[in-house]
């Protein structure tokens, strides 16, 4: 797995430097950052910047690049163990699903579920996560409705966002609270909201037509966490 840019780079060095296995640096560093590096790995490689452009696929690298260890997604038997998790159902752009993820984390979730797709690109979600991913774990499951089935049958509460649902700050939260937030064009859909518990909204002071997805998760990820 390619990782690039200067936060998430520094992230791993600091915090999980035995998964760096190769550094490409496409420019000098600080001498002290380099002596840093070379205690983590010996395999480091100047390269030019049409390599490094080739490297992270046109990306703003900011002078950092990185062969890691892959990032494994974590088995749902082992995600369901949490109190409070965010599920994503059919939730697609990987800038939203790294921003759900950062915001996840910071509120105190257990863990977060990609819902109704098969496969996703951890490599991308790691990146927009800044590096909130290594922290959060991360499950997939293709089949919503049996994943929420075995969430209800273990005690969970489900709680879907939606804007015709109750204002969030008058819900008090079951001790094992689940969020499900829907796809950016759809929302959610109906074989989510018949199994739901209780459908929360975010009520706003100008009427506009609604929140984008990761703004609307970290409000009401704060609110469960919150009050």
């Amino acid at each position: 797995m390619i990782i690039y840019g200067k936060q998430l780079f520094l992230h791993l060095l600091n915090h999980y430097p035995s998964r760096i296995e190769t550094v490409f640096l496409p420019k000098k560093c600080d001498p002290k950052l380099f002596s840093q590096i070379a205690r983590v790995t010996q395999n480091i490689c100047t390269i030019d910047e049409r390599k490094a452009q080739a490297l992270c696929h046109g990306g703003n690298h900011q002078g950092f690049i990185a062969e890691i260890k892959d990032l494994e997604l974590v088995p749902f038997n082992e995600i369901k163990q949490g109190s409070f998790l965010v599920i994503l159902d059919e939730v697609t752009d990987v800038g939203n699903i790294g921003a759900i993820v950062r915001s996840a984390y910071a509120f105190g979730a257990d863990g977060l579920i990609l819902s109704g797709m098969k496969t996703c690109n951890l490599e991308a979600i790691l990146r927009t996560s800044s590096a909130a991913a290594f922290e959060l774990p991360i499950a997939l499951c293709p089949s919503t409705r049996d994943m929420l089935n075995e969430l209800k049958q273990i005690g969970f509460t489900l709680y879907g966002a939606d804007m015709g649902g109750v204002d969030v700050k008058e819900v008090t939260f079951a001790p094992k609270r689940v969020l499900i937030m829907g796809s950016e064009g759809k929302g959610l859909s109906p074989k989510v909201k018949e199994r739901l518990d209780t459908v929360v909204s975010i009520k706003m002071a100008r009427a506009f037509d609604s929140l984008n997805v990761s703004a609307a998760a970290a409000v009401l990820c704060d609110r469960i966490a919150n009050g």
